[in-house]
């Protein structure tokens, strides 16, 4: 199989199948929430919902979203900005990715999904034995409720540290409410300038929900931001319920003395993310 054709059907597998351990954390959050109530309704109505994407290998949400691709530096003279693009318009013409690219100042679609700057490639340095692709599709309803914070904020009596960054987050769910299609997860970056801050941020949300910080307190953090924001009771669509969010994601970088950003990537409980891995015999 080319490359451009494992990355189309990589586009398919992504926009109809959610992760295993995203899977999980629906029903295990569906089973935790009382018979009869909406907060049960909703969450299971999402896993029949991923269940059916995933047998008719359709989109799992009509809002395909942003294609964010993260590719292995090996692969960059094989896997370039324009095999994404043609791989991205295959997927589009047969019907695995919705016409949801917009110009900005004609308003005009683009119905290739392809254009100058779309869809999103960022070369990432190499992990592992074989090279790999992994596709983060973000609709813009989640995409909608990312925040950045710049610390110290007195509005939330937030200081310069992790009790400061803990504010700000919960002030992220409490702003996102309903909205982003909850439940979500959130994916932070503490320092950076303000673009990086959102290109780390992104990056955490292709963490599995139920792998664990290497970062001790980073850990600790993200294990007291998940019970606290679930303990809001705002739950899935802002209906109510003990779900608020499926998960806590953290990393940092390094930030300059005049700058502390907390900057919160939001992700709504379809956690679109999928890697291939890539034979280099295939880039010859």
């Amino acid at each position: 199989m080319q490359i451009e054709d494992k990355i189309a059907d990589l586009i398919r597998k992504t926009t109809s199948s959610l992760p295993p351990d995203a899977m999980r954390a629906l029903k295990d959050a569906a089973r935790r929430e009382a018979k009869g109530s909406s907060a049960r309704m909703v969450l299971d109505t999402l896993v029949r919902n991923a269940a059916l994407a995933a047998r008719n290998g359709t989109p799992m949400c009509q809002d395909t979203g942003t294609l964010t691709f993260f590719v292995d530096e090996r692969l960059r003279h094989a896997v370039t900005p324009s095999v994404v693009g043609r791989a991205v318009a295959k997927a589009t013409e047969r019907g695995w990715l919705r016409r949801n690219t917009i110009d900005p100042v004609s308003g005009r679609s683009i119905d290739t999904n392809v254009c100058a700057g779309a869809p999103v490639v960022h070369y990432a340095a190499a992990k592992g034995a074989r090279p790999s692709v992994t596709l983060l599709m973000k609709g813009g309803g989640s995409e909608n409720m990312s925040r950045q914070y710049s610390l110290p904020d007195a509005s939330l009596g937030a200081g310069r540290d992790l009790e400061g960054v803990r504010r700000c987050l919960l002030d992220a769910v409490h702003k996102a409410q309903g909205y982003g299609c909850a439940p979500g997860i959130l994916g932070v970056c503490i320092g950076g300038d303000r673009a990086c801050g959102y290109e780390e941020a992104k990056m955490q949300l292709l963490r599995r929900l139920d792998d664990r910080n290497r970062c001790a307190e980073l850990a600790r953090l993200e294990e007291r931001v998940f019970k606290e924001a679930n303990a809001l009771g705002i739950g899935p669509m802002g209906l109510g319920g003990r779900t608020t969010l499926l998960g806590v994601k953290i990393g940092s970088r390094p930030r300059v003395p005049a700058s502390f950003f907390v900057t919160v990537a939001y992700l709504c409980w379809a956690a679109r993310r999928r890697t291939v891995r890539i034979d280099m015999e295939d880039c010859r």
